[in-house]
């Protein structure tokens, strides 16, 4: 979470402390444990809530990190090394493993993400210089797809040595143009949530070694039958509908794939409602016609392991 910015530098800093500078230089090899979260926070009025979704496919756009002093440290307490293939990211777990493509060339790589970033609203991702030169890209913005992924073993290993992954497929040209298509219609990243109501409280700072473990909250209470006997030969009432997704109010995402199928056998398994469409699929539980009416779509989230999904103003059509 570098920015040459110092407004969104000191906007970091109260969020996370001032250690969250990059380091360079040489690191031991890292592990994957701890997995870290941490609790929400804003940059500039927006909150972002770190989760752990069972599925993440995004497009937006990467920055280079800023390499910063010697001896600092990322979001989860590793020594930044500016060689090694690392990102930041605003909610993913630190660790993960996300493909980058650059949606100009095609060219995907591994990256592992160590830190929270980029501090900038229109960001979805910094790459550190290693990342940036094996994908091919000389600065910022780039426009990319992010796509949590979970690699064979000796990736995972080759990242924690900060060393280099096989670079993956590169992907068609004809993917290519639709994601591009896609990007420049979106107005507002899907990985990107809506302004709340009020500022949050700045969110404490993350401690290397801490870990996140919030129960899932219960599902709400089916609703009870009628103690109204029906008339003999009277037909049971018909179970109400699911809303449909109209323009207005709001909705809780949990997921937004390239490929309908796998939206689909997600919203399935959960219990939730795919939209979109052009090559982009949300998963979603709504619409709620207020935003305290949507906790119940947070804790069907929750229910089936996906904790502090964020609440989205619906923005369908």
């Amino acid at each position: 979470m570098r920015s040459g910015n110092k407004a969104v530098f000191a906007a970091l800093a109260a969020t996370f402390g001032t250690g969250m500078a990059l380091a360079q230089g040489p690191a031991a090899m890292v592990e994957d444990r701890p997995v870290l979260l941490g609790e929400p926070y804003s940059v500039a009025g927006v909150t972002y809530r770190p989760a752990d979704p069972a599925a993440y496919d995004e497009l937006g756009y990467a920055e280079p990190i800023d390499v910063g002093s010697k001896g600092a440290t990322t979001a989860n307490g590793e020594t930044f090394v500016a060689g090694a293939i690392t990102a930041a990211h605003k909610s993913l777990p630190l660790p993960s493993y996300v493909e980058v493509t650059a949606l100009d060339s095609g060219r995907t790589i591994l990256v592992r993400i160590n830190d929270r970033g980029p501090m900038r609203n229109d960001r979805i991702i910094a790459l550190s210089p290693g990342a940036m030169a094996q994908l091919g890209l000389a600065g910022g913005p780039a426009p990319v797809r992010v796509r949590r992924v979970n690699p064979p073993d000796q990736d995972q290993v080759a990242l924690r040595r900060h060393e280099r992954a096989a670079e993956r497929l590169e992907s068609p040209p004809a993917l290519l143009k639709v994601l591009r298509e896609r990007l420049t219609k979106t107005a507002a990243s899907p990985a990107m949530p809506p302004p709340v109501a009020s500022a949050p409280k700045p969110a404490p700072r993350m401690r290397a070694g801490a870990s996140f473990d919030t129960a899932p909250a219960k599902p709400a209470a089916p609703a009870t039958p009628s103690a109204t006997t029906a008339a003999p030969g009277a037909k049971a009432p018909a179970p109400p509908a699911k809303p449909a997704m109209t323009k207005g109010g709001y909705v809780v995402q949990v997921g937004a794939f390239s490929s309908r199928a796998n939206a689909d056998a997600l919203a399935k398994r959960i219990g939730a409602q795919v939209h979109g469409g052009e090559g982009l699929w949300r998963v979603r539980f709504g619409p709620y016609a207020t935003r305290q009416a949507a906790q119940a779509g947070v804790r069907a989230a929750a229910a089936q392991g996906l904790a502090n999904m964020p609440i989205m103003a619906n923005d369908e059509r």
